[in-house]
């Protein structure tokens, strides 16, 4: 869900230690400032924040692909389209791409409903919501050989869903 988030997070405080600085910088924040400090010296660190997540954005951006091949298919999340080896084409709804290539982004690790869901679903029927659950039905029906016993996208009771095959990114 984080993945996509793109902000520096500077830490302005009067708390100068040693141990308050590493520990700041140990959660993840990018720059400590201690008061009192120059305006000046501020923005200059801001910017070169800003500097930072732009490079790390730029190179993730040329990283990562947007077709993703696994088991017997390849995901081209630019179109929307699953090929198979087969020659056989199908196209996905946005949604159920986005849900795949959260599924695809991170092979082999369980993602909850919650974390497939994103928080673009804020409402108050969110804990009985299914539709993530209809999705990968509709999902298993085009990839998988067998839906009813997938070997793709497996089901963890409790926890939420595993895609199991490796992934490589062309």
């Amino acid at each position: 869900m984080w993945e996509d988030v793109r902000f520096g997070v500077i830490i302005l405080t009067g708390r100068g230690g040693v141990s308050d600085r590493v520990l700041g910088l140990e959660l993840g924040a990018d720059d400590y400032i201690v008061k009192p400090f120059e305006p000046r010296e501020l923005v200059a660190r801001v910017n070169s924040v800003i500097r930072r997540r732009d490079q790390l954005a730029a190179s993730a951006g040329t990283a990562l692909s947007n077709r993703a091949c696994f088991a017997d298919w390849t995901f081209d999340s630019g179109n929307l389209m699953l090929s198979c080896s087969d020659g056989r084409q199908d196209s996905l709804t946005a949604a159920e791409a986005g849900l795949l290539l959260a599924l695809l982004r991170s092979p082999k690790r369980v993602l909850s409903r919650e974390q497939l869901q994103g928080t673009e679903l804020e409402r108050d029927d969110f804990p009985f919501d299914r539709s993530i659950d209809v999705r990968i039905s509709r999902i298993r029906k085009k990839i998988e050989a067998d839906p009813k016993a997938p070997r793709l996208i497996k089901t963890v009771y409790g926890a939420g869903y595993l895609f199991a095959a490796d992934v490589s990114w062309l």
